[in-house]
């Protein structure tokens, strides 16, 4: 059989940028993943980053390496990683939450890429010592060890989300629903769509604030704490094309 190392660097994340700018088509690779035969991340800290380029050369074996980032995390003030952080260790296919004791968690939040920072600046904000934030940064092959270990540590947890800034029916969400069922899983994620992403920043933003709001549990919807199609997020982008007389 012939290897192959090939690794490929996908712009991907919701900034408000438009369909073009915000998705690299992350379900469409997972579609074709099976029997082991790529590698799919989406890395949130430069010492991961650093440590699975090294891992893709220093394996026994070569696999395609399909690593998807958003532009953001670039400049982002809180992607940083200490000097030690790439001198030791190796690449985390699963990153916990450094803040969280797991005696006071009662919700754990599944995420991947740029949408971490969102929810741990909103986590801070609040003070919600309740919830987990953990980030799978290797999608494939699914680190089972890593959750399980996730799992047992948060074993008081009864609230399981996988969040995700992508449409319901696009990112990884259907590829995680249909291969994770160690835990019952509650999605967050934009409604399905035909496009990738709206056109609008004013839409974007609502949408964005609202899976932020739904994560952890302060939305004013009657379905805050189920799976949704996020209709108060399209209500309130009527009333905003209202006021700009467009309808």
């Amino acid at each position: 059989n012939v290897m192959n190392d090939l690794v490929l660097v996908l712009p991907h994340g919701y900034e408000g940028q438009g369909p073009e700018h915000s998705s690299a088509r992350m379900e469409r690779f997972l579609s074709m993943a099976a029997e082991n035969n790529i590698q799919i991340a989406n890395i949130t800290t430069p010492a991961n980053f650093f440590h699975i380029l090294r891992r893709q050369l220093k394996r026994d074996f070569r696999k395609p390496l399909v690593i998807f980032t958003p532009k953001s995390l670039l400049r982002h003030p809180q992607v940083v990683s200490p000097l030690k952080d790439f001198t030791s260790g190796g690449f985390r296919e699963v990153i916990d939450d450094p803040q969280a004791e797991p005696e006071k968690v009662k919700k754990v939040v599944l995420v991947s890429g740029k949408l971490y920072y969102e929810l741990m600046d909103h986590k801070k904000e609040k003070q919600a010592e309740d919830t987990a934030i953990v980030r799978l940064e290797q999608i494939y092959p699914l680190p089972y060890n890593q959750l399980a270990e996730i799992i047992h540590k948060y074993k008081n947890a009864k609230d399981w989300i996988w969040a995700q800034e992508e449409p319901g029916n696009m990112g990884a969400w259907q590829f995680i629903r249909r291969n994770f069922t160690d835990v019952k899983l509650r999605p967050v994620t934009r409604p399905d769509s035909g496009s990738p992403a709206t056109g609008s920043s004013k839409f974007h933003k609502i949408r964005q604030e609202k899976i932020i709001t739904k994560v952890f549990g302060e939305c004013d919807c009657d379905r805050v704490n189920k799976e949704c199609r996020m209709i108060c997020a399209q209500r309130e982008e009527l009333i905003e094309m209202e006021k700009r007389g467009e309808i």
